[in-house]
């Protein structure tokens, strides 16, 4: 499903190289559920947003779904990350003005590859999923924060997306919302067969998740599988 080969990050500052990641290679499989975890400025949220074609290395090879990333252009990049992936962040990002149903049909919406019925009936559907068809018909500031991070978690599923990303998605939630969303995560992934990799400083999550990648000054430190515990 992912595949990066010596990818290399650096970024120009003031003059200066600074390098974020140094030398990764990583292969994730269709249906893994894989947690990034490392101490803060490790590379994590950089090496996820190379996974999620958001950015590009400054060396090395990305490839996604059989398509080297790093070869495509630009439009046909974002094609792909349309198509095939879904992303859910530490901060919510509904629109304040939709509803919780619409803005799980939002991406849809914006898309238009799918009929408005259908697309009604796939987001109450993810709705129903994450325990939310009693609050459809309500706006985001109605909305606990466990509750908008289940409206968003939906809505990255919206599209039926070969690949899910999240980025601290429990890092705003108190520990029972935390792990509601953690066995949502588990879930989905069983049900749907989506391919998952979160990043987390949250030791609750790392543990739920069967592999474990700790990062640390740009380097994969280890990557091991654990029993997982829920």
């Amino acid at each position: 499903m992912v595949s990066l080969k010596n990818v290399r990050k650096s970024y120009e500052h003031e003059g200066k190289t600074l390098e974020v990641l140094r030398g990764i290679d990583l292969t994730i499989r269709s249906g893994e559920m894989v947690c990034l975890w490392g101490p803060s400025g490790a590379g994590k949220s950089t090496l996820l947003h190379l996974i999620g074609t958001l950015d590009m290395p400054t060396a090395g090879t990305v490839e996604l779904d059989g398509n080297l990333v790093t070869a495509l252009s630009s439009s046909r990049v974002a094609a792909l990350r349309n198509r095939a992936i879904g992303f859910v962040f530490q901060f919510h990002h509904l629109l304040p003005e939709f509803t919780a149903l619409e803005n799980v049909m939002m991406p849809g919406m914006i898309q238009g590859s799918m009929p408005k019925g259908a697309l009604r009936e796939r987001a109450e559907t993810l709705l129903e999923q994450v325990s939310l068809s009693h609050r459809a018909s309500h706006r985001p500031s109605e909305l606990s924060g466990g509750e908008q991070q289940r409206v968003a978690l939906a809505r990255a599923l919206t599209l039926k997306p070969k690949l899910l990303l999240a980025d601290e998605p429990t890092g705003n939630l108190d520990t029972e919302n935390s792990a509601e969303i953690h066995k949502l995560f588990h879930k989905l992934n069983e049900s749907h067969g989506t391919t998952m990799v979160l990043v987390t400083h949250n030791p609750e999550l790392s543990r739920s998740l069967p592999r474990v990648i700790k990062m640390r000054d740009g380097h994969i430190e280890s990557d091991e599988t654990q029993p997982i515990e829920r």
